[in-house]
């Protein structure tokens, strides 16, 4: 069964901070984020995420902010998408129900800065600059 996360529209007062730290971890390889998939549940959008470290180092902790834009164009919430532990060299799928909000109504997708990066040990790799997007579904998703 795969693991699903509600979230609830979160309003950020300030920017979250980006990891810092190693520039060795984006050099080793990428961490790939692909939207693969938007399907309305109910009254919301069930997105599918296809993460893949190809780093050559395991994670921990890894979410993004996310901002969501309307039809329209207009910035209409702010998410953290948890995608937990993320071991090297392998691929995960994660989905997130994103609640009163039909698929249709959402026009793209932004990494918006890294909200929690913790590599092995709890060292704080730079999970921003090796970050590679996609998207398989009408939805843009890019950084």
């Amino acid at each position: 069964m795969p693991v699903m996360k509600t979230f609830s529209t979160t309003l950020l007062a300030a920017a979250l901070a980006a990891g810092t730290g190693l520039p060795a971890f984006a050099q080793a390889g990428n961490f790939g984020l692909e939207l693969n998939a938007a399907r309305d549940v109910g009254e919301g959008c069930r997105l599918t995420y296809v993460a893949t470290n190809n780093t050559g180092e395991g994670l921990e902790k890894a979410s993004y902010e996310v901002a969501v834009f309307d039809q329209d164009g207009v910035v209409s919430r702010l998410l953290i998408l948890e995608f937990g532990q993320l071991q090297a060299d392998k691929t995960k799928v994660v989905q997130f129900d994103l609640a009163d909000m039909a698929c249709s109504n959402i026009s793209r997708l932004l990494v918006n800065s890294v909200s929690e990066c913790v590599g092995a040990g709890g060292a704080s790799p730079d999970c921003m600059s090796g970050l590679t997007t996609s998207s398989r579904a009408e939805i843009q998703f890019g950084l």
